[in-house]
């Protein structure tokens, strides 16, 4: 049926069906490039890296045109106001500009075939939703936008460990620990380590604050708590050290002190008073052997004197 039907095509029609073919190709080419879209992907959802650390942000694109008008923009929707964007870097006819908070830390990586880029000594506040937003006229973009979320991590700080309330015997106590940062945000615990490990009920105080309340304290109270402030990248520890006293207890400190007060000043006046009988005693010693002594040269004096009267009657006679 197909050669019937190829017998009745004059020649001029067989010699006009190539070029029809070929303008119709052509037609449908050039409607084909009109409509070319540029396509933008992310290879990457959400990353996560370390603070301190760099990480590749990518995004990739494929356009039908030259490079001579591309223009490239990543914008950072930060966690701490995700209402308001920020350009982070952009490259626009050949030109690169990037957000001060972002210089020496950031440049793309494979311009102009993607649009890698690449953050260096990462903050908690790089930490966010990014966007790359690529234009390359005349290809329209669909869609033109990637957007990859970013998290940056950060061990907790040194959690700082406070105490108030009164620590006599049916007192009450409140154990307040306090961590300034960490991400992701730590778990804050509280521990009594001695004499034996006791994990307490704790009351948060905001994502970084954590308190224990203990009411009616007693002997039992005493001893050591640990609060530990914890995350995925490590454990930072704080401790207080309770000492619980009774005050109506005769061998209590308060009843102590005033005892061993007592005690030293009792025996301040103790060894004065035998310093000063050692004195007197020996000032008496010495005055008794001053006074024999003025004796003994009083006698031998007389004898002297009762001596020679004698022996001059004597030569007279």
């Amino acid at each position: 049926m197909q050669w019937e039907n190829a017998a009745f095509l004059s020649p001029s029609s067989i010699m006009a069906s190539p070029v029809r073919w070929i303008l119709w190709t052509t037609c449908v080419c050039f409607a084909a490039r009109q409509k070319a879209a540029l396509r933008v992907t992310m290879r990457e959802s959400s990353l996560e890296v370390v603070r301190g650390d760099s990480v590749l942000l990518p995004c990739s694109f494929f356009t039908y045109s030259d490079f001579s008008r591309l223009n490239i923009i990543w914008t950072l929707a930060p966690f701490s106001s995700p209402d308001t964007p920020v350009q982070v870097i952009v490259y626009d006819h050949g030109q690169v500009i990037k957000n001060p908070s972002f210089i020496d830390r950031v440049d793309f990586t494979g311009l102009p075939f993607s649009a890698d880029i690449m953050i260096n000594d990462t903050r908690v506040s790089d930490g966010g939703i990014y966007r790359c937003m690529v234009n390359n006229p005349p290809d329209t973009a669909d869609p033109g936008v990637g957007e990859l979320l970013l998290s940056v991590l950060e061990p907790p700080s040194l959690p700082v460990c406070e105490w108030d309330g009164a620590i006599d015997m049916g007192g009450s106590v409140k154990l307040s620990c306090l961590v300034e940062q960490g991400v992701p945000t730590p778990e804050i615990r509280w521990e009594k380590l001695n004499p034996e490990e006791i994990s307490l009920p704790i009351n948060m105080e905001g994502e970084l604050s954590g308190s224990v309340q203990i009411v009616n304290v007693s002997s039992q109270t005493s001893g050591l708590y640990r609060c530990s402030a914890t995350n995925v990248l490590g454990t930072e520890n704080c401790y207080v050290n309770l000492a619980v006293y009774n005050s109506e207890a005769p061998d209590s400190p308060s009843g102590i002190l005033p005892g061993v007060l007592l005690t030293l000043v009792m025996s301040s006046v103790l060894l004065a008073l035998l310093v000063l009988i050692l004195w007197l005693h020996r000032t008496g010693q010495d005055g008794r052997r001053t006074r024999r002594g003025r004796k003994g040269e009083e006698e031998q004096c007389y004898n002297e004197i009762g001596y020679t009267p004698s022996l001059m009657k004597r030569s007279f006679v």
